[in-house]
């Protein structure tokens, strides 16, 4: 089966760099080969307009790449595309290396802001460089499956979890009294409303030719895609939160999704 085109952008670390191999990725999860298709240009690859195709695909990669035997997501939750999502991790692997002063990758703590059921953040953190990982989320249904996973892999020494009890709240809840931390990472709610979440979605498929799903195709829980005032306004909080634990913590960091919301967040900053 032939691989598809490489993808420049990544990270060179990314080990998705050069595209899906599917002749390997089938190798290691053969579930994944019922959904592999040439596409319009000869090669193979997946309709990723199918949720369960997605699914297929990502426990391939994490099996193959990451040593994750056992991966699963509850119907409807977030799954999330894996080269992105690595890329995030050897970013902020080169932004310790160049602010700390002899690391050790072993002594990171990293604190994930919004798991969910995927735990992919973690599972690919604690393979790629060993750090420690906590992972935090309002959702108890999401944490139950996070730590299916962990059990499944044996990751109870690299990898727990945490629930934040209060949804309009960030590091408060979750950071405890004098711990530290590294580094934070989150993929925070991009939109106000679940309407607005779709029509982004549909406008996506629109601009690439195809005709809109009428629902994601990569899942996803309201509290995983929504939440009040949209992610400016949960970044604003995020920021303002962080001040409280400035001495727990080098780095707080987080995806941001719209351009736009860029200058109200060095205003905030």
């Amino acid at each position: 089966m032939k691989s598809e085109s490489s993808i420049p952008t990544l990270h060179t670390h990314n080990l998705h760099r050069t595209g899906y191999d599917f002749s390997v990725l089938v190798k290691a999860h053969p579930t994944l080969s019922q959904y592999v298709r040439p596409n319009a240009y000869g090669d193979d690859s997946i309709d990723f307009a199918n949720p369960q195709a997605v699914k297929a695909l990502n426990q391939a990669l994490l099996k193959h790449y990451y040593g994750v035997a056992v991966w699963d997501i509850p119907k409807n939750y977030l799954c999330p595309p894996i080269p992105g999502r690595a890329d995030y991790v050897h970013y902020l692997a080169d932004l310790l290396r160049e602010n700390i002063p002899d690391l050790n990758h072993e002594q990171v703590r990293l604190l994930d802001i919004g798991t969910g059921a995927n735990l992919v953040y973690p599972l690919i953190a604690s393979h790629a460089y060993g750090w420690q990982c906590v992972g935090a989320d309002i959702d108890a249904k999401a944490l139950r499956n996070a730590q299916q996973i962990i059990e499944a892999n044996g990751l109870q020494q690299e990898i727990s979890l945490r629930q934040q009890p209060n949804p309009g709240a960030i590091f408060k809840g979750v950071i405890l009294p004098g711990e530290q931390f590294t580094v934070t990472l989150c993929n925070p709610p991009f939109h106000a409303s679940a309407a607005e979440a779709l029509a982004g979605t549909q406008r996506k498929w629109r601009g690439l030719g195809k005709k809109p799903p009428q629902a994601l195709n990569f899942g996803g829980q309201a509290n995983e895609l929504v939440c009040e005032g949209g992610e400016a306004a949960f970044l604003t909080t995020m920021i303002s939160e962080s001040k409280l634990f400035a001495r727990q913590c080098v780095w707080f960091t987080t995806l941001v999704s719209k351009a736009s919301n860029l200058p109200l967040v060095y205003r905030e900053l």
